[in-house]
């Protein structure tokens, strides 16, 4: 059983593959099984799988011959190409080190070319770190790092399976929380962005969840003059970033 694919090297093929992958402390997205699937084997993979975070699949048959030929064994799993931080070690280097905190929540953000646009902005504009859910956004693949110009491999990202508790810990420590949405009153500019923050920026469908809408401390705008009622999220995220860097920018030109 190959370890990869030549062709998808964000794929692992057969359960042997996909449990040394798990051992050894691979970054793993999620794992597909085949419904129904009970063997020894499989059995193994459920046991080193005990306590661990990774997302599991049953996806009928059919779905993972569509993914590959090879004899995947009924599993599947899908290697991230990063690897990944965790939110509560980040911010205190960040706070030690004196710099003015800025994180990114990626909402329920499911294009990879978004996603991957949004990093490399991020990245540009001094971004501590990229936060996704652990489940329901893009998973980080080689096409995303591509897409991200290789921001990726130099922009943490934290993956996270609640991020309501991560917005409660980021207000705890003293981050500001900035959601932005087009029903927002207060425009961008109008935001004092320059004290330690961290912005959501909403899924390309429905914006922002109700629920972390009401944990920010504010809801920010950005101005439109056209008839289009919204941006495409990436175009947004580089709209908001820029505003921050120009007002962290003015101040420290006073």
């Amino acid at each position: 059983m190959e370890y990869n694919d030549k062709d998808n090297p964000d794929l692992l093929f057969g359960t042997r593959a996909v449990i040394e992958a798990v051992r050894s402390g691979r970054e793993i997205n999620k794992i597909m099984v085949q419904r129904g699937l009970s063997n020894e084997l499989f059995n193994e993979l459920k046991n080193e799988l005990r306590g661990s975070e990774i997302q599991i699949q049953f996806v009928p048959s059919e779905k993972l011959n569509r993914l590959t030929r090879k004899n995947h064994q009924g599993v599947i799993g899908f290697v991230s190409p990063v690897s990944y931080s965790r939110i509560e070690d980040l911010l205190p280097i960040v706070f030690e080190e004196g710099r003015v905190p800025l994180f990114v929540i990626l909402d329920r953000i499911t294009d990879v070319r978004n996603f991957g646009a949004i990093c490399r902005t991020a990245e540009c504009m001094g971004a501590d770190a990229v936060i996704i859910p652990s489940r329901g956004g893009a998973q980080i693949t080689s096409d995303a790092v591509k897409t991200s110009a290789g921001a990726l491999n130099r922009l943490p990202v934290c993956k996270e399976d609640n991020l309501k508790k991560t917005i409660h810990y980021l207000a705890a420590s003293g981050i500001k929380v900035v959601s932005c949405t087009e029903k927002a009153e207060l425009e961008l500019s109008g935001s004092d962005l320059t004290v330690p923050l961290c912005i959501i920026m909403g899924s390309e469908e429905d914006g922002i969840s109700g629920e972390y809408l009401k944990l920010s401390d504010e809801r920010v705008k950005i101005p439109m003059a056209g008839s289009i009622a919204s941006l495409n999220v990436s175009v947004a995220a580089g709209m908001m970033l820029y505003e921050v860097t120009r007002q962290r920018i003015s101040v420290l030109q006073q």
